[in-house]
């Protein structure tokens, strides 16, 4: 009987062991993983940093205003310059004084809709 005993004491701590050794392989598993990402995110944190300083060089005020100036041919007036509210065209006058061009009623009515019930 004390052998019986002696056996499945024996047995029962190899299976411990056992247990002991595989939990410890995921945990060793699990943290070079961990490390794997978090390497990964310090990386794209770097490349997120590069691409705010590329948007902010992109998109400065000064460089839009550039542009607009040279490649689109905008210049830097203000929109008083460009019109004022004696141009602007009366209700029911013919022609338009802008340009002598008439204009378009651009005023759109929607039809109701049959589902509507109104």
């Amino acid at each position: 009987m004390v052998r019986i005993l002696n056996f499945f004491c024996v047995a029962l701590m190899g299976f411990s062991i056992l247990g002991l050794y595989h939990v410890s392989e995921k945990t060793r598993v699990a943290h070079v993983q961990l490390n794997q990402v978090t390497a990964r995110i310090a990386q794209e944190r770097g490349s997120i940093g590069v691409l705010e300083t590329e948007w902010q060089h992109v998109a400065s005020p000064e460089r839009v205003q550039q542009l607009a100036q040279t490649k689109l041919g905008m210049a830097d007036t203000s929109s008083a310059q460009l019109s004022s509210f004696e141009q602007l065209p009366r209700r029911g006058a013919d022609p338009a004084p802008l340009n002598n061009t008439p204009l378009h009623n651009a005023s759109a009515q929607i039809p109701a809709s049959p589902e509507s019930g109104m």
